[in-house]
């Protein structure tokens, strides 16, 4: 499986303002603008987080990750008041989940938090000067689509989650280096 490519963060970020936008149009009408937002929060957070765990290499944890994701957006949706602190919530677990599946260090997840609060902003911002929902679903996934140019911490991009250390030749290599050292070791005793 190849690693997420800038034009598929693209047309991820289109099919979210499309499906943001329809649902929006819909849902307000029927269950009023409080519930519409947190809604359309959820729906479309849930909705990139799940293109996360399908782009991963890794497998381990994803029931773990939908569960805490699906507790602690069921806890905020009915804590927090402010749909503003709701949709920083949503962001933040993004981040989390793309920094755990995607980014291979410390140094390149701190990256992507930069990142994160960069497409926020500019989301907010467009969707504030605009008066455009689709522009502001738009711009804030489009900015998040960059996370696939984050390098590692040597500079360059990994080819996968899995280090060099776990190439089978690599671990024969290691092997039989410690092979000969414990028959030298036990060769002195």
């Amino acid at each position: 499986m190849k690693h997420p490519s800038f034009s598929e963060g693209v047309a991820v970020a289109l099919a979210a303002a499309v499906a943001g936008s329809v649902a929006y149009s819909v849902l307000h009408d029927l269950i009023g603008f409080g519930w519409t937002s947190y809604a359309l929060i959820s729906g479309l957070g849930l909705g990139y987080i799940l293109y996360l765990l399908a782009r991963s290499r890794d497998r381990v944890g994803r029931f773990v990750t939908l569960a805490a994701w699906l507790l602690c957006a069921g806890t905020s949706w009915f804590v927090l008041e402010d749909p503003l602190l709701y949709l920083l919530t949503q962001a933040g677990m993004i981040w989390l989940v793309r920094s755990l599946y995607h980014q291979p260090g410390p140094l390149a997840a701190i990256l992507d938090l930069a990142l994160g609060l960069a497409a926020l902003a500019a989301g907010v911002w467009a969707f504030v000067h605009a008066d455009s929902l689709f522009l502001g679903i738009w711009t804030y996934f489009l900015v998040q689509a960059l996370f696939v140019t984050i390098p590692s911490a040597n500079g360059r991009r990994p080819a996968g989650r899995k280090g060099a250390d776990s190439d089978p030749d690599h671990f024969q290599t290691a092997y039989r280096s410690a092979d000969a050292a414990l028959r030298k070791l036990s060769a002195h005793q």
